[in-house]
């Protein structure tokens, strides 16, 4: 039996690495493991999702949101998740060999 690399099913299944649908799974994925994320750490603080939406400012509803990936939330609001919950954040910037053109 031949085994595959997650590589090679994602590049078969989802498209090859800079294409559109693969770069959209990339980044819905990342999504996802932000949520994650931050479930898990308001679990590990012993908070409930209306105590995170009132240190944040805000509801319960958009915390339930953001930890199941089922918003596109802000930024910003990310960022605040984040520090109420007293987490060191990290974000890492690649620049690519791409020109930019301005019309």
């Amino acid at each position: 039996m031949k085994t595959y690399s997650l590589d090679e099913v994602t590049d078969k299944f989802v498209g090859e690495k800079g294409t559109a649908n693969r770069d959209n799974f990339e980044n819905e994925l990342k999504i996802d493991l932000i949520g994650q994320t931050i479930k898990q750490i308001r679990k590990e603080r012993n908070l409930t999702q209306e105590q995170l939406g009132k240190l944040v400012g805000v509801k319960k509803a958009q915390i339930s949101k953001i930890e199941n990936s089922l918003t596109d939330a802000r930024f910003d609001t990310i960022i605040k998740v984040f520090r109420a919950l007293n987490a060191k954040i990290n974000f890492n910037v690649e620049l690519l060999n791409q020109n930019v053109v301005i019309h």
